[in-house]
């Protein structure tokens, strides 16, 4: 089974990531934005991907870092899994 598992620490976010590629599209997300965890939901649904994604950042401010590192760590889990 292809999986990954990213932490990513930032000045601005704390995530952690676990990737699965063989799945059954479950997830559980939770960004902090609700309209990213639900894009981030459907890729995973229609994906077949399962991800468990926690990010904890400075959505005070805006969603930019949010956004910003949970790609990258995505990112990163894909290269890894693959």
């Amino acid at each position: 089974m292809r999986t990954a598992a990213v932490v990513r620490n930032t000045a601005e976010t704390k995530i952690n990531l676990n990737l699965v590629l063989e799945g059954t599209g479950r997830y559980r997300i939770r960004t902090g934005c609700g309209f990213f965890d639900h894009m981030l939901e459907l890729f995973c649904r229609q994906g077949r991907f399962d991800i468990t994604l926690a990010c904890a950042g400075d959505t005070q401010v805006d969603y930019h870092h949010t956004v910003e590192d949970v790609s990258v760590a995505l990112g990163r889990a894909f290269d890894e899994a693959l």
